[in-house]
Order: structure tokens, then C-alpha cells, then sequence
């Protein structure tokens, strides 16, 4: 049988693990590699070492199924540290050397619009270990705001940030004359530390050795928040208005002309799994008075995965597909990703 251009790919290349879909133009699903990282700002060689791991894992994927890179319909590649253009024009030549010709590569934020709108467009504000925002119109201009960690471009957000911020909060309240903070005992607790002066160590050494235990704090600070605890309160506060200022200015640089309502996808663990609705209800209210329309929120709770294998598709067909195509395309990527889906037969 002739396999040329019956298949697609999408990819989902995070920080820490690369998922690999191969799916079928009726959006049947047909094998997944699950590897570590492709990004390149986790390699001392960047960009060779993507190329090199990538065309190592692409033929782990394709050859069982006789097929090469260069047959495919259409890839879509989301990708962590495609934040800048030099960085995405640098990747897009990663992906011509593996021989794809129809394809999409831009930063992961991406893909969770076209896994959780209906629309294929919208904004979706990731925060999670970190922050990022993208937005995709609905003749398909794309446009990142922030995500390169930085609080130049406003990623004042994510689980990393905000348990820097909780340590800041309890340092200012000992020496900088901050306000007293119901986060002081969990946290020196916490950190098993028993008095002040020995802080500041603490606090340096697990910056330094990235080994904070992140969620912990970020659980003190929205347990201090939902207790009224005015410094809590000040944090949540000034993170829900950088995510809004992100979501709200990226929708008000591209062309949204004639929508009445605007799909905006919340996705990462800090939305998800946050354990108190204050920065969701202070992050709408800043987006009621900065957004130019009304705005639909949905909760990502599909695999951000889908939204590639989605978007390769639609680059295929030339539009996005219809919602019953969508729901069989992502209940097949949650049913891999709890095991409960093998591969067909290609």
C-alpha cells in the first residue's frame, strides 16, 4: 500500500518529556513514543542536539511503520524554548532538515488552544512551572507574549515564581520592613528552620539548588489568601494582573474584528490544580477591564498533546476539524496516556 501522505504527526516538546502522536487523516490513532526533552536550551550544543535526538526518536516512531518523515501529510511541533523568532526560525530548520515540508513549529503554548477551543483560535495563558501566553486568530496569525522567564517581558507567574515570592513576602516581614504574614511559621516550618537569621541561607542555597519544594509553598500561599492574609492576598493579586496584562494584550494585538466572544484556555498546574479560586476570580477581573470583548474561559483538561495532533490535521484539511473528529482524536490521546489504548495496525 502507497503511505505516502496518509499520515500526520504532532509533537509536544516540553521541558522535561517529548510526546510523539502518529495519527491516521480519518484521526485514527496509530503508535506514540513518549522520550525526554528536544528542547535546546537544555543541551550545551542547543540546535544540533535537538536535530540529532529528534531524527533518533522520529525513526523509533516511524520505520515499524514504513514510513519516513518526508511521507507524512502534515506535523505540528509545540515546542518549550521556541519564545523568540530567532529561536522558532532555528527550529523550523530543524524540522525541514527532518525532512518535513507541511508543517506548524511554535511554542508550546500554542497547542493548548487548539486542544481546548472548539474555534481552533483564542488565547491560552500557561501557568505552570513557569508562564507563557499565546494567542492565534481566526485567519491564523499567532502571537507569544512573554514565556522567556524573565520579568522583562512580564512572567511574574508559575509555580517557580510564586514560591520565590512567598519566600520574599516572609524575608521582607523580618527585614525589610514588610507587613507581618500568616506564611511565616508553615514556611520556616517548611524549611525546617528555626530562626530568622538562619532564613536567608535557606532561602539562597534552595534557590540555588532548585530544590524548593514549590508546591508546598504555593499551598501556603493560597491557604494564607483564602484566611485573609493581606500579603498572600498582595502576591495573588499582582500575579493575576501580569497574566491578565499578558492575555489581554496579546488579544488586543491580533485581529479578533467581528468576534463577540473570544476562547480563553487556561492551562498548566497552577490553573488546574490551584486549591483556591482567588487568582482565577482577581485574573478575571483584571481581563473584564482590559479585554475588548467578552471572554469564554476553559479549564485545559485534555492533554496538550491533542492540541498538535489537531493542528497538524487542520494544516492538512486547510481548516480545523469538526468537534466529533476533535472528541475522537482527543479520547484516543487520553486513552493513551493512561494506558488504556494500543496501537492499530498501520
Amino acid at each position: 500500500m502507497n503511505k505516502v501522505n496518509k499520515y500526520i504527526i504532532g509533537v509536544d516538546g516540553g521541558n522535561s518529556k517529548t510526546d510523539y502522536f502518529l495519527f491516521d487523516l480519518q484521526g485514527n490513532y496509530i503508535d506514540h513514543l513518549r522520550t525526554g526533552t528536544c528542547s535546546h536550551e537544555r543541551f550545551p550544543d542547543a540546535y544540533a542536539s535537538t536535530f540529532r535526538i529528534m531524527r533518533q526518536h522520529l525513526e523509533e516512531l516511524l520505520t515499524p511503520h514504513d514510513l519516513e518523515a518526508d511521507q507524512l501529510a502534515a506535523a505540528a511541533f509545540g515546542l518549550a524554548g521556541a519564545d523568540i523568532p530567532s529561536q522558532k526560525e532555528q527550529l523550523g530548520d530543524v524540522i525541514k532538515r527532518l525532512g518535513f515540508s507541511n508543517y506548524a513549529v511554535d511554542n508550546d503554548s500554542f497547542l493548548g488552544i487548539k486542544a481546548g477551543s472548539e474555534k481552533g483560535y483564542g488565547i491560552c495563558s500557561i501557568n505552570g512551572s513557569g508562564m507563557s501566553t499565546g494567542g492565534i486568530s481566526r485567519s491564523g496569525e499567532r502571537l507569544q507574549v512573554g514565556g522567556v522567564g524573565s520579568e522583562l517581558s512580564g512572567d511574574e507567574a508559575g509555580g517557580f515564581y510564586l514560591a520565590r515570592k512567598v519566600l520574599r513576602t516572609v524575608y521582607d516581614s523580618f527585614y525589610r520592613m514588610g507587613e507581618d504574614t500568616a506564611m511565616t511559621k508553615p514556611v520556616m516550618d517548611l524549611l525546617q528552620v528555626s530562626d530568622k537569621s538562619k532564613f536567608i541561607e535557606a532561602m539562597v542555597e534552595g534557590t540555588v539548588k532548585r530544590n524548593l519544594p514549590n508546591t508546598e509553598l504555593m499551598q501556603i500561599l493560597f491557604t494564607a489568601a483564602d484566611q485573609g492574609d493581606a500579603p498572600a492576598i498582595s502576591v495573588i493579586d499582582q500575579t493575576a494582573e501580569q497574566l491578565a496584562r499578558s492575555s489581554a494584550g496579546c488579544l488586543n494585538n491580533l485581529n479578533f474584528s467581528g468576534e463577540t466572544e473570544i476562547d480563553i484556555v487556561l492551562a498548566g498546574s497552577v490553573w488546574i490544580k490551584a486549591e483556591s479560586p482567588l487568582l482565577f476570580e482577581k485574573y478575571q477581573q483584571y481581563m473584564s477591564d482590559w479585554a475588548p470583548c467578552n471572554c469564554r474561559y476553559i479549564f485545559l483538561q485534555v492533554p496538550p498533546a491533542a492540541g498538535a495532533v489537531l493542528w497538524a490535521l487542520e494544516l492538512f484539511h486547510g481548516q480545523p476539524v469538526h468537534s466529533a473528529f476533535r472528541h475522537k482524536v482527543i479520547s484516543s490521546i487520553e486513552q493513551v496516556q493512561t494506558g488504556q489504548h494500543a496501537p492499530i495496525e498501520s
